[in-house]
Order: C-alpha cells, then structure tokens, then sequence
C-alpha cells in the first residue's frame, strides 16, 4: 500500500535535489549577495508557513490527492518560472509559487500516517527517509552532469520530473478517504494566528523537550543546507578551480547514497537494537560533530569524511525523533502535533538561512559551520528534556 506514496515522494525529492546544489550559485549568477541567496529559502519556507495550514484543511475535506495534485502543479510552475528567470526578482516569484503550494511532503507524510498504526510509524517515516535518500542520490548526481550544459539544464529537468509526479499522482496514487476526525489530521499545521494553540502542548514536559529537540535539528539542518553550496565555493577547490554546482551536486549525491543504506533496512534494526532514544542521541551528537569538523575543513579528502558522519546523523535522527513526537500523541492529537512538528520547521527555515547568509557575505565561514553544529549540540544537551525522558518512562515501566 505504501509503494505509490514513496514513488511520489521519489520523484518529488528527486526534482528538488536537482535544484538544491545550484540554487544559491545560480542566484549570485543573477547578482545576488549571500544574504538575498539564502532569502530565497526562507521566503519559500515563510509562504509554506502561511499556506500549510490551509492546505492541510483542506485535505481534510477533500482527501489528500486532489490538494497533493494542486500541490504539485505549484511546485512545476514554479520551477519553470525559476528555469526562465532573467532577473533575481523572478526567482523570488518562483519561489513564491512553490511556496503558496507547498505541501506535497507533508500530504505525503500525512497520507501515510492516515494508513499506518502507530507501532509502525517509524518504519513507514523511514520510506521517506529512503525516497530522500534515493533522491538526494540521484537528484543531485543528474545535477553534477547537467550543470556542464548550464545551470538552467537541470531545472527543466526537474520540472520534467515534476510534471511526471503530477501524473503518477493523478493517476496511480489510490484516492483515500478524508480522515473521520479532522483534529487528528497528520496535515493540520497550525497557522500564524493560532500560535496560542501551541501551548497546552509545549507544557507537556516530554513533548516539549521532543519538541524543542526537533527544533534543534531543523535549524541544524537548515543552516547547512541552505549555506552549503556558497561555503563550498569559497572554501573547496577540485583541478584548480572552486567548488561549482558539478562538484556540489556529486557531494550531496554521495550523502544521499549513505542515506539510502542507512534508510533501506538499517534504520528499523538499529529501532528495534537501541531504540528512538539512543538513536536520537546518537544522530545530534554525530551531527554536531560533522558541522564542526567541517569548520576547520579546506580539503576534500576531510570533507568526505566529514559529510559521512554528518548524514549518519542525519539519516537516524530525523525519523527516530519525528516517531517519538508521533507516539506522544493521542489518537486525536496526531494531525496538531506532527503539524506543529512541520511548524517548527518551517520557523528553522525562515530564521537559519538569513543568518547564515549573513555570516558567509562577511567571510565568517568557519562561523557558520559553528552554528549548525551549536544548533546540533543544543538538541543533545535537551535530551535529559525529551528523547531521554521518553526512555526513563520506558524503563520504569518495565521495572513495574
């Protein structure tokens, strides 16, 4: 039941990992500074904060598919917009588009939640680690190449791609029917002036320490991802030349070729060896050292290195903790909780890129490596809050 979901998601990852090496190259292209390349993160994640909660009720009207098609027609009309671009002002247009019709990883998510019991969420959460891991794999290799042909090539190949998962969406993903209780809803984010709503649930001691741990990983990640690619080219040189969306585009390939060993099969036998918790340790605690490596790294031998210890946080840590967060809700929370979760990610992606920017226009790079990996270190130092919590009521369960 889940392969037409994790084929969709496929596709969806592979066309944005087309973009994601190029993106703040291809804007500096357009005479962008640091700062306005990485705006273009956080106006996309700003419109997805301001559109998500919307979307998410109404697929919870009308079921999942027909808002992920609309979805996906956002995301194709806003590639090809970004494929045509002249000027820096309409790739902020593009980015809107994508933006205001942003959902199709959350519909995703939610469709599976809708058609999975929860003692097999973490498994099922980790089908869109592997459809990551295959497209951060496949995406940016196909980027690696096509870049030599100009960097518009692969945007129109990911607007191919994305017009193919318009089709298999419309086509091939089975119609569900909308959830009986929309509260439960795993799509139902909350909006900017329901921010109130957030409290009942950070005054639970374990649910807001998760959640402030996934908060932590969020801005983690979204500070290395949306700076990379501007790092690497002023860090990283390879034949004498720096670092370009080709060399950019191969390294995130081979950090999407770990994820698909650690995702394909890795993951639910580390699950069932260590637990979510350990896991969730493990993951900030790799993660953060990786991002400080990384900013005492000029070379490229040490940035493989690095790169691999990052994505194994990475890889354990993002669906060990988005289970958790799933099982410290009720049966009518889940759609409120796993919504604040994408909440709270789309504020990491708003606040991290800009200030990451602004450290990398100023020449502090090493700086910004340090602050993914303070942002790392601080989920770790939160596990006694949170991840560690949910395993002393694990143990004094077992004891009674």
């Amino acid at each position: 039941m889940l392969l037409p979901i994790f084929l969709v998601v496929l596709v969806d990852v592979f066309s944005l990992t087309l973009v994601i090496p190029l993106l703040a190259i291809y804007a500096e292209q357009l005479g962008a500074t640091p700062l306005q390349a990485t705006l273009l993160v956080s106006v996309f994640a700003l419109c997805q904060l301001i559109a998500g909660p919307v979307l998410g009720r109404i697929s919870d009207r009308i079921g999942r598919k027909p808002v992920l098609v609309v979805s996906q027609i956002g995301t194709f009309l806003g590639l090809l917009v970004m494929a045509g671009a002249q000027s820096l002002w309409m790739l902020f247009v593009a980015r809107v588009i994508d933006g205001v019709t942003a959902g199709n990883l959350t519909l995703a998510q939610a469709w599976i939640a809708d058609n999975t019991p929860p003692e097999d969420r973490a498994r099922a959460f980790g089908l869109i680690g592997i459809a990551f891991g295959l497209g951060f794999f496949l995406g940016p290799s196909v980027t690696g190449y096509l870049a030599g042909y100009g960097l518009r090539a692969p945007i129109l190949a990911a607007a191919a791609l994305s017009l193919t998962s318009i089709l298999f969406t419309a086509f091939v993903l089975p119609h569900q029917r909308p959830p009986a209780d929309s509260t439960a809803s795993p799509a139902r984010q909350l909006g900017l002036l329901e921010w109130r709503a957030f409290l009942p649930y950070l005054s639970r001691p374990v649910l807001s320490g998760l959640l402030a741990q996934f908060l932590c990983f969020a801005f983690a990640f979204a500070t290395f991802t949306s700076g990379f690619a501007l790092f690497a080219e002023r860090t990283f040189t390879w034949n004498g030349r720096p670092f370009s969306p080709r060399e950019i585009g191969y390294l995130f390939a081979y950090a999407g070729f770990l994820g698909i060993l650690l995702q394909g099969g890795l993951i639910g036998r580390l699950v069932r060896r260590f637990g979510e918790p350990a896991l969730v340790r493990t993951g900030f605690a790799a993660m953060g050292l990786g991002y400080l490596l990384l900013a005492a790294t000029n070379r490229v031998g040490p940035l493989v290195g690095v790169t691999t210890l990052a994505s194994f946080g990475q890889g354990v840590l993002r669906p060990a903790l988005t289970s958790l967060v799933s099982r410290q809700a009720g049966a009518n929370e889940q759609g409120v909780v796993l919504g604040l979760s994408q909440s709270l990610g789309s504020v990491a992606q708003i606040l991290a890129p800009p200030l990451g920017g602004v450290l990398i226009g100023h020449g502090a790079l090493a700086t910004w490596a340090q602050v993914a990996a303070f942002a790392s270190l601080l989920g770790l130092v939160a596990v006694p809050w949170g991840s560690g919590r949910v395993q002393a009521v694990r143990l004094r369960a077992e004891r009674a």
